[in-house]
C-alpha cells in the first residue's frame, strides 16, 4: 500500500473562514487521534453540501469496518505467516479512518448510525473469513477492497461531474486511498484468495454486503 495521507486536510476545496473553537469537543465514534475542540462548521460557499455529507459519512463507515475486519483477521492469524501482510494493511487503513475523523470534523458530517452494527459485523467477517485459513482471510480482502474501489471510483467520477476543481483536495484524497484499495485487492490475489474453495461464491456474498453497507451508510 503506498503511504497514508498526511493527518490534517489544508482544506482547499473553497475558500473557508477560520474555524472557532470553543470547549466542547465533537467526538466522532472511531476516532484513533485526539481531535482538535470546534464548535462551529467551516464555511463551504460553493460546496453542495448533501453530497459532502453523503461521501464522508459513508466512506468514514467504510474505513471504520474495515479496520475492524482486519482486527478480525488478526486475532485469528495474527502470529501466523501472513500476520505481518494483514497487519501492514490494518496499518494503512488506520490512516485512512484518521483521515475520515478528521474531514467529519472539519465539515461536521455526523457518522452513520449503524457505526455500532458495523463495528460487530466487520469483525466478524474478518475472524470469520480467517477461520477458514489464510486463503479465505485474502478472499474475503479481494471481495472487500474490489467493493470499494469501485465505490471510491464512482465517487470521483460524481466529483469530477460536480467541479474537479472546487473538490480538487477531497478527489486527492479519494484516489490515493482508492489506490491503496486496489494495492489490498492485488495482495489478495498474490496470496492465493482465488484457491479458497468456493471463493466465487464467497465473494460474491461479501460483495452483495458491502453493497448493501454502501446503500444504507450513505443514507441513515
Amino acid at each position: 500500500m503506498a503511504a497514508a495521507v498526511a493527518p490534517a486536510l489544508r482544506c482547499s476545496l473553497l475558500q473557508r473562514r477560520p474555524l472557532r473553537c470553543g470547549p466542547g469537543v465533537r467526538a466522532v465514534p472511531g476516532a484513533g487521534a485526539a481531535l482538535r475542540p470546534c464548535s462551529s462548521r467551516v464555511a463551504q460557499d460553493g460546496i453542495t453540501q448533501p453530497v459532502i455529507d453523503r461521501i464522508i459519512r459513508v466512506d468514514h463507515a467504510g474505513e471504520y469496518g474495515a479496520n475492524r475486519i482486519y482486527a478480525g483477521q488478526m486475532a485469528v492469524l495474527g502470529r501466523s505467516s501472513v500476520g505481518p501482510v494483514i497487519q501492514q494493511m490494518w496499518n494503512q487503513e488506520k490512516n485512512h479512518l484518521k483521515k475520515f475523523n478528521e474531514l467529519m470534523v472539519a465539515y461536521r458530517v455526523r457518522p452513520t448510525v449503524l457505526l455500532p452494527f458495523w463495528n460487530i459485523a466487520g469483525f466478524v467477517l474478518g475472524a470469520g473469513s480467517a477461520l477458514l485459513g489464510k486463503k479465505g482471510a485474502m478472499a474475503c480482502t479481494v471481495a472487500v477492497e474490489e467493493s470499494i474501489s469501485e465505490h471510491y471510483n464512482n465517487q470521483i467520477r460524481t466529483l469530477i461531474e460536480e467541479d474537479p476543481e472546487k473538490y480538487k483536495e477531497l478527489l486527492q484524497v479519494i484516489k490515493q486511498f482508492r489506490d491503496e484499495e486496489q494495492e489490498h485487492h492485488d495482495i489478495g490475489l498474490e496470496h492465493d484468495a482465488e484457491a479458497t474453495p468456493a471463493y466465487s461464491v464467497l465473494k460474491t456474498a461479501i460483495q452483495l454486503g458491502c453493497k448493501a453497507a454502501i446503500f444504507l451508510s450513505e443514507r441513515i
